[in-house]
């Protein structure tokens, strides 16, 4: 078990709707690495950065479908890695991605799937989600829904494209 940070800054996040591919370098994935792989997300913390007032209908959601041709390497100032320095590399690390090189992700649009809402007003504006024991969001495998997660701008919900920076706390077991 191993706790990671999984950071973005000075994304922009690019409004999508529900069900539509995601803009490539617009939104944070985290797919798992193997069939039975189960990671929880603890938390979710995301502050705006536009210069004007952008409502962003932030939304976590699995994952419809998942991003194809390989996750583009994370490049600073994004960056994935341990809480604890003395972590052990994990033998199947879980995906984290801003692009991927053939297909982006598609955030499920099926009424079925959970979709944790974190809207907030992107100028200057911060939500920040932290799961209460046993309310983590988990996800399970490597497949589509429940192996891959998205945060991103749903167009859906309202959400206008603004700049954004984000982070994700996970573990994985």
């Amino acid at each position: 078990m191993a706790k990671r940070i999984f950071t973005s800054q000075a994304l922009t996040f690019g409004a999508t709707a529900h069900g539509s591919q995601a803009t490539s370098g617009q939104y944070m994935s985290l797919t798992g690495a193997s069939a039975t792989q189960i990671t929880d997300i603890l938390e979710v913390m995301f502050s705006g950065k536009a210069t004007a007032s952008t409502v962003a209908a932030i939304d976590l959601a699995r994952q419809g479908t998942l991003g194809t041709g390989g996750a583009s390497a994370l490049a600073a100032p994004n960056s994935d890695g341990p809480a604890h320095f003395a972590t052990a590399a994990l033998a199947a690390p879980v995906v984290p991605a801003v692009a991927y090189v053939t297909n982006q992700v598609i955030p499920s649009n099926a009424a079925t799937d959970a979709k944790l809402n974190l809207a907030l007003n992107l100028f200057g504006g911060i939500v920040r989600w932290n799961a209460s024991p046993t309310q983590q969001w988990t996800m399970v495998g490597n497949t589509a829904p429940g192996g891959g997660s998205v945060l991103w701008n749903n167009s859906s919900g309202g959400g206008s494209s603004g700049l954004g920076d984000a982070h994700i706390i996970y573990e994985t077991y």
